[in-house]
This record gives C-alpha cells, structure tokens and sequence, in this order.
C-alpha cells in the first residue's frame, strides 16, 4: 500500500508542475541546504509567488508534498482522499517552488528530478554525511553534481567556491555558472566569485546578530541578520542573492529582505534563552564534520564575561560516515579541547571524541560522558551555571534536542523553539 500511494502522490506531484510550470529552485549538499532554501525563499518573495515547505520535505514522499503544499497524512486514509482530491482542484497556483533535494543514497537525486528538473539549482557544500550509504566520497559527490546536471540547459547552477569539491563541478556544467564566497587571506587570490562576502563580524552583545559587506555584479550592501549567527547564515545569503540576481532582483532589494525575513531555523543554530541566564546555541538538527565543526567556531566566537562562566560543547554522533567515522570523532574531540571548556559527549560514538579532547590537553574533569541525551540533559540541569554558553549539536539520530528540552528557559514553549517535537518523535 505505500508504495501504491508514493508512486500514485509523485504522479500527482508531476502532473501539476507540468500543468502550472512554475519556476524551480533546487537546493543540495551535505550541509545548509534548509538555511539556503528559506534565504532564497525571503530574496524573492516580494517578486514572486513563492511556495517552500515548512518542514524537511525533501525525499521522495517530501519532495511531492512540498510541491503540493501539503503536510504528510500519516496513516490517516480520509487525510489521504483529501489531499488527492485537492490536487485536481484548479487554484492559484506559486509561480516559484524553492526545494531541497536529498540524497541518502545513489540514484536519489535523479528519481526527485524526474517528479521536478530545477531550472536553477544551488549546491552547498560537501561533507562526507551518508558516506556509510555509498561506495567512496567520489560516488556521493557525484550524485550531488547530478543535480547541476540535470538543470535546464538555458537555467542556472549556483556553486558555494568556499568548497572545493563543489567550485570543482564547474568544469563540467554547461549550464550558466554563478559562484559564491565568503573572502578570506587564504582564498583572495585563488578564487573570484561573483558574490562575495567580507568584514564579517559575529555580534553578542547587546544583541545578538552577524553583519557583512556583500558585493555583487558590480554593487555593494550589508547583511545585518538578527539571531543569525556565523559563516552559515551568510554564506546561505549569498546563494540566495546570486538566484535573486538571475531573476531580475537587485541586490539592493534581496538584501532588505534578507535583514527582516531572516531567521534561524530551529535546532539550526538557533540561539535560546536558557536556565539561570545561559544562551544555548542548539544546532540539534543534525550534523556532519563540516557542519560540527563550523559551529563550534561559533561557540568559539562568544567570550565569557567572567571567569566563571563557561563554553560548553554537547555533542552527540555524526552518523552515516562509514569507515572514517572514528577519524572525525577523534578530530572533533581535538577541536573541543581548543575552544570549550567543558565537553559534554553523548552516546557511544563519541566516546572516541572524549578521548581525544583529553589527549590534546582538556583537564579530564571537563570531560563528560553520557549513554543518552535525557542523561545529559539532566546533569546539565542540575550543572549549568548563569552566563555559559552551551552548544548543542548531533546527528538526527543522537536527539540532542532531548538534552536541550531539559536547559531552556521556556519548556512549555518546546514544541515552537525545538527540532522533532511532533507526537511521532516524542514517542521515540
């Protein structure tokens, strides 16, 4: 029966963009493909009928939802009737569809093109997420091009130049190609993107905020992103501008929207008042060595006002990475002992990460371990001081957010501020 109502809701899914045909945007990588989605998403909403999912959507049952404007069903058979018959109903439809396309394994990225081939798609970065589910990083990173590949002849690919593995697909995409980039020394003289960002700064008092000097064919503006914090934010910016640039939308006006509409995703770097005035920046969604390591350069960015307080890192497993798993535990735990001065490692996986912060010189009562996260939430609770700032992050399957539950300052309002808080998940 479900594969009767997935191959009967992706032929709906088709059907209707073949008979609206509404402009397509794509977003890919192993990270910061929702940032980007919801960055392009605001860019262009004053000029265009826009339609993203408010959730996750990007598989083969989410991909259609999306699409459809529609939430999953579940096992409910009228919701399904329902949302069928509504398909066939003639409305108005979004003249611009903003979505993710995932790829757990081979082949997952062709199958969502044939339900919706993008006519611009955006490719983030590159991190050895999944890897456990493809042969070598060469055969993921392929099925990530495939997305680049299969875009319009006469459409756009967005490439991230930050990432090397991605500024490489540029040789081999006829389509039109715009880069993107945040400047730094190391890469001023070998890359030149058309959109670029400078002079970066993460502010934390009195308000939270990341500020930057965008400059794009030919024009300059700031970026001021409240409650957005680090290079992600930015960098999901400057995709979303080279899209609105390709669309007709001045850099002036992206930007403008860029500044009131965005905000951080939950569980995505989300920063959160916490117990006894801490700030938890709760990055709970999920996590890949490239996205654990660039939050806790943000971690890094916050500097307690008294000796007292503290950085604090609450990890939990990146998953999915195969036979080089243990290498990126051991490399985040080295990364802990230089910017936290508490680590607090969940689940069995990161044991090796515990290890290692030790080994590279972290006091070893700064070191803790916990089997689970409702383990770790609670010696949070009962441990963390006025003023720390906590970190929290994992993989989807580490419910970090668990522990996060147990520190915010308004728990009645979980079900808003936290990742997988629907009935399915706190059954899990």
């Amino acid at each position: 029966m479900k594969k009767i109502l997935l191959k009967l809701l992706q032929l709906r899914a088709k059907a209707v963009v073949c008979h609206y045909k509404p402009k397509i945007v794509a977003v890919t990588g192993s990270v910061g493909k929702t940032s980007t989605r919801e960055a392009v998403a605001i860019a262009l909403a004053g000029s265009f009928a826009v339609r993203t999912p408010s959730k996750n959507y990007n598989n083969e049952f989410g991909l259609p939802f999306a699409i459809l404007g529609e939430k999953n069903p579940g096992r409910n058979p009228v919701a399904w009737l329902g949302l069928f018959l509504r398909s066939f109903k003639k409305v108005t439809f979004p003249n611009l569809l903003v979505l993710e396309y995932g790829a757990d394994k081979q082949g997952d990225i062709g199958d969502l093109c044939d339900i919706a081939a993008p006519n611009i798609s955006i490719i983030t970065a590159i991190s050895p997420v999944h890897l456990a589910n493809y042969k070598s990083l060469d055969e993921l990173v392929a099925e990530k091009q495939s997305l680049a590949m299969r875009t319009s002849s006469d459409g756009l690919v967005v490439l991230n130049a930050d990432d090397a593995t991605v500024l490489a697909m540029k040789s081999s995409i006829t389509s039109q190609v715009i880069t993107y980039s945040i400047e730094s020394d190391e890469q001023a003289e070998r890359v030149t993107a058309e959109v670029t960002a400078s002079k970066i700064i993460i502010e934390t008092q009195p308000t939270i905020c990341t500020r930057a000097i965008v400059k794009a064919f030919g024009e300059e503006a700031e970026l001021v992103l409240k409650n957005c914090l680090g290079r992600s934010s930015i960098s999901a910016c400057l995709a979303a501008i080279a899209v609105a640039h390709q669309l007709g939308v001045s850099l002036a006006d992206a930007v403008e929207r860029l500044n009131k509409g965005m905000q951080p995703v939950a569980g995505r770097l989300n920063p959160l008042a916490g117990i006894r005035g801490s700030l938890i920046l709760d990055d709970s969604y999920n996590a890949a060595p490239a996205s654990m390591k660039a939050g806790l350069e943000v971690l890094h960015s916050f500097v307690p006002h008294r000796m007292e307080m503290r950085r604090i890192a609450v990890l939990g497993k990146m998953a999915e990475l195969g036979s080089i798993s243990r290498d990126e535990h051991i490399a985040v735990g080295k990364r802990v002992a230089e910017v936290a001065n508490l680590f607090v490692a969940v689940g069995e996986e990161m044991k090796d990460a515990a290890q290692a912060a030790v080994e590279a010189g972290m006091a070893a009562d700064c070191v803790v371990w916990f089997a689970t996260p409702v383990e770790a939430g609670r010696y949070l609770d009962a441990n963390v001081r006025p003023g720390d700032i906590v970190f929290c992050k994992g993989s989807q399957s580490a419910r970090i957010e668990k522990a996060v539950k147990d520190i915010v300052a308004d728990p009645l309002n979980a079900a808003k501020l936290l990742v997988r808080q629907e009935k399915y998940w706190l059954r899990h």
